[in-house]
């Protein structure tokens, strides 16, 4: 064993050690978007030390990565069942590729990524939603202003 694998075969017992609770805690949630991508880091870790001749370091990356996996599995935010087998999920993902693909063919312009206000709302006039003056932060001196008498 070379001193190298020892290293990685710690660092990846560490994380093992430090993600067990986050898996045994029923009430923990951690978002897709980090598990999914640290299982994915696990795994090529994982394929690329086991071509490098590391058996350990591969074993704990692999593990680490499955780690990671349930924790993608089970304490993702949502329903209680597995969160990749939902279907509103997979359905919305779906929707942005297509839009995605369709931004790179160039099928929408840049008007559609934006709401335009609609005539007779406040900002169409001029006013702040929020009612604190001008929409464009700017200010009129060229009206009369009222003369405090």
């Amino acid at each position: 064993m070379m001193w190298q694998d020892l290293i990685f075969t710690l660092g990846s017992g560490l994380s093992i050690f430090f993600l067990a609770p986050t898996l045994r805690d029923a009430t923990a949630r951690v978002p897709l978007g980090t598990s999914l991508p640290s299982m994915g880091i696990g795994m090529v870790y994982g394929f690329t030390f086991s071509t490098m001749g590391m058996t350990f370091s591969a074993m704990g990356a692999l593990s680490a990565g499955m780690m990671w996996a349930l924790i993608a599995l089970f304490r993702s935010p949502g329903s209680q069942s597995a969160p990749i087998t939902r279907v509103d999920g997979l359905t919305l993902f779906a929707r942005d590729a297509q839009r995605w693909l369709e931004g790179l063919v160039g099928q929408s312009t840049a008007s559609d990524q934006f709401v335009f206000d609609q005539p007779g709302t406040d900002a169409s006039l001029g006013r702040s939603s929020f009612g604190n003056g001008l929409a464009d932060g700017g200010n009129r001196f060229d009206q009369a202003r009222p003369t405090d008498d």
